[in-house]
């Protein structure tokens, strides 16, 4: 595996996995992913309808690793230089973010450091935070539309049992909860 894992969303549901992104331009496209103590940011560009997201395990690592887009400064990093390629511009990006639960209880505050660098690091950017759903006890699928920046999320106790559907009909909220 690439340190870059970068996907192209055309058309269809487009899944990624940890350390990937994906970006896409088309109308129909939509970037999944499910999340415990991740985080996926989805930014985008409401002038060029372009949008991305991507999804990281921890803020930082240690520099030896290789796998660096699993980690939140490369990931972001990654993510916008990705769309800027595809004709985004960084002063026109919004963002919404998604995950950083606490999984196991007491077992680590991994989910609380990705939610508080994520915020931390848009701000840092300038890249106004349109929505967010950080923190609880459970894992989320979540889907993005990433010409329309319209996201939404589904809150599992069992991530494993996801079983993966069309999107529903466009809503008339950019942020939707189901």
């Amino acid at each position: 595996m690439t340190t870059i894992s970068e996907k192209r969303a055309s058309g269809s549901r487009t899944y990624i996995a940890q350390g990937e992104y994906a970006i896409g331009d088309c109308e129909a496209a939509v970037i999944s992913t499910i999340l415990g103590s991740c985080v996926a940011t989805c930014l985008w560009d409401p002038v060029a309808r372009v949008g991305g997201m991507n999804h990281f395990l921890l803020p930082e690592g240690p520099p030896s690793r290789s796998d660096v887009s699993s980690f939140g400064a490369n990931a972001m990093e990654l993510l916008i230089n990705g769309l800027i390629r595809h004709g985004a511009r960084r002063e026109r990006l919004r963002a919404k973010v998604f995950g950083g639960a606490e999984m196991y209880k007491g077992l680590t505050n991994a989910g609380n450091q990705n939610g508080t660098f994520v915020l931390s690091y848009l701000e840092r950017e300038n890249i106004p935070c349109d929505g967010q759903s950080l923190g609880g006890a459970q894992a989320r699928r979540v889907e993005f539309m990433p010409a329309l920046g319209k996201a939404r999320q589904k809150l599992v106790s069992d991530a494993s049992q996801i079983v993966e559907k069309r999107p529903t009909p466009e809503r008339t909220s950019d942020l939707e909860l189901f």
